[in-house]
């Protein structure tokens, strides 16, 4: 029989919380968020965000159908994505066609969201469930089972399930996994952000224009520009900051840093970026050099240490709390939204009589750690690979592209004749 008591509450409002609240919610599950900002303004910066068909699957799943529909609204495409050196010439270019089709629909597709803006969209119609200004402290376990939380302000909580949803820095983690790692990857990475105003149209030429390109170069730092543009067909209303811009991410070796480098401010930040690409081609340098400083974002980039499955109970993890990884590849917040999907899941089947707790929570955990870490361990090799400053093994490297780029162009050609007889 269905328990409606059975309450879960969730310790962090970011991606995967959130998500994980939207699900339970839908299904009639009792839950409740604590979120640590004080208010839902609190985070309003950040940059877009790619969403994979993975996690396009989880928010689907667990988001009502109108703010499903305000999701998909609110993307755009992704573009092609290009390898280029630092001169800027075509090593590779991947379009969506490649690997999506057509006519895929929105769970099937790729999409580009500003994080600002999806996290207004998550938190939609969660009033009810949201308590912000709660920094969570400890948990305790009652006789009965029950998990309460106590937070800064004096106040507690009290449910059935506590699920740490709350980052790279989880007090949940810590007091239930004191043993989980995260551990410097020996590199930063510095964001930026320019606004796509009319001028900077005016001058920005494509390739850098449209989609999203990675620069490579023999040396120990590499950078990834990615454009978002909702303004497109939407002429009639101005460009806000989260509308139209261009994200730049330039990601640097430890030892190609100042010492100093955590204390610098953003023009300075930026005034060494701009001396290790000074012989790069033109339009790279000045992206760089017109980007607004005080959009300069710095982040050690650290990742979770695998570990070994743990002794199921009533307190559970997901997202960056658990299998935090480096942000190259952008495989973190899909990863936190497939978390959520599947607890969700889980938690559902518990509340409906079908699974106790523990067996359900570690059903998740299971699968969890293993595709969690599957991805903690392709982030860190894509950050090797782009940070690799041999020139043989960048040349070989761009010849290998090259080799892919002449392989994918084939391919699609074969693939567009043979569409061609069909339809004849």
């Amino acid at each position: 029989m269905p328990d409606s008591s059975f309450r879960v509450l969730v310790v962090g409002g970011g991606i995967g919380g959130l998500c994980l609240a939207q699900g339970l919610k839908r299904a009639g599950v009792d839950v409740a968020v604590y979120e640590r900002d004080r208010t839902r303004t609190d985070r309003l910066e950040g940059y877009r965000i790619h969403i994979d068909p993975d996690g396009a699957k989880a928010l689907n799943a667990c988001l009502p159908e109108k703010v499903w529909d305000t999701f998909v609204e609110s993307t755009v495409d992704l573009g092609s994505f290009r390898f280029m050196t630092e001169q800027l010439q075509q090593l590779m270019v991947m379009e969506p066609e490649a690997h999506e089709s057509p006519d895929s629909g929105p769970t099937e597709r790729s999409h580009a969201i500003d994080r600002v803006t999806l996290r207004e969209v998550l938190l939609t119609d969660l009033d009810d469930v949201l308590h912000f200004d709660k920094k969570f402290e400890r948990y305790e376990r009652a006789a009965d089972g029950t998990i309460t939380a106590h937070f800064a302000d004096g106040t507690t909580a009290t449910g059935d399930v506590l699920v740490g949803a709350d980052g790279v820095n989880s007090p949940v983690r810590r007091q239930y996994l004191p043993q989980v790692e995260r551990v410097d990857t020996n590199a930063y990475g510095i964001g930026l952000k320019l606004p796509l105003t009319d001028e900077v149209r005016s001058w920005l030429e494509p390739p850098l224009s449209t989609g999203r390109s990675m620069i490579m170069a023999p040396a120990p730092f590499f950078l990834s520009i990615s454009v978002f543009d909702r303004t497109s067909g939407a002429a009639d209303r101005p460009a806000g900051p989260d509308d139209a811009y261009v994200g730049t991410a330039f990601v640097v070796r430890r030892d190609a840093c100042p010492a100093n480098i955590e204390s610098l401010d953003g023009s300075q930040l930026k005034s060494f970026i701009e001396r290790l690409i000074g012989t790069w081609h033109p339009q790279l340098r000045r992206l760089v050099a017109e980007s607004d400083p005080e959009s300069t974002l710095l982040v050690p980039y650290k990742t979770s240490v695998p570990i070994e499955p743990w002794e199921t109970t009533n307190v559970t993890l997901l997202g960056d709390a658990v299998h935090s990884m480096s942000p190259v590849g952008g495989l973190g917040g899909n990863t936190a939204l497939r978390d959520a999907d599947l607890l969700c899941r889980q938690l559902v089947s518990v509340r409906d009589g079908a699974a106790k707790a523990p067996d359900a929570i570690r059903v998740y955990e299971a699968a969890m750690l293993e595709y969690g870490f599957a991805a903690v361990r392709k982030a860190l090799r894509y950050q090797k690979q782009g940070l690799q400053s041999n020139r043989i093994a960048v040349a070989l490297s761009q010849v290998f592209f090259r080799f892919l780029n002449g392989m994918m162009q084939r391919r699609q050609a074969a693939g567009r004749a043979g569409n061609g007889r069909t339809r004849g």
